[in-house]
């Protein structure tokens, strides 16, 4: 939601929202949303179990990645809150020591829900093309559907699109059915 603003939005702005809002500050402005509903939750949740154990832990899998849930990145002035994002670790060897990473991902993945889709979509996603962040997944609970894009020439190609319990395999990572019971 926009709001007008006196002064551009600070990062100790965001430690006077309450527990139960994600602040996001972009172009200077903050950006509030209620923490994940369970069925969003459960989605993001779902994705980092499944390509967690291959691509980080290295269990019947590549490893070579982190994956983290809801990291803070730091990308330029703007601070994100992607619900997942993934770092190749020849890229990012250690993680640091701060509550926040400056690297733009090797990947993000946005789990939409009707408090976020329009920020996601529309305000996020152009972001992390702008800052050259190579694979981006939307996933919608509610349509049960996952879109992977991949950005070329600093737009987003739509890769593939799944649905119901279809097995993910787009690039950068795969994972088994993300809709079964």
């Amino acid at each position: 939601m926009h709001r007008p603003q006196e002064r551009p939005a600070e990062y100790a702005d965001l430690f006077s929202l309450p527990a139960t809002l994600v602040g996001e500050i972009i172009d200077g402005e903050l950006h509030r949303h209620p923490r994940p509903a369970p069925r969003h939750a459960l989605a993001a949740s779902a994705i980092g179990m499944e390509i967690g154990n291959p691509f980080q832990r290295n269990r019947g899998g590549p490893g070579g990645w982190w994956i983290l849930d809801e990291p803070e990145l730091h990308l330029g002035t703007d601070i994100l809150v992607p619900d997942l994002a993934g770092w190749r670790r020849e890229r990012l060897p250690q993680l640091p020591e701060t509550a926040w990473i400056e690297m733009t991902p090797d990947w993000v993945c946005e789990v939409l829900s009707p408090s976020t889709a329009r920020m996601d979509r529309m305000i996020k996603l152009p972001l992390y093309a702008a800052n050259g962040i190579p694979y981006c997944w939307l996933v919608d609970p509610s349509a049960k559907t996952l879109e992977a894009f991949k950005l070329r020439d600093e737009q987003w190609v739509l890769l593939a699109s799944f649905v119901d319990d279809a097995t993910v395999a787009a690039e950068p990572l795969a994972l088994d059915a993300l809709w079964a019971d």
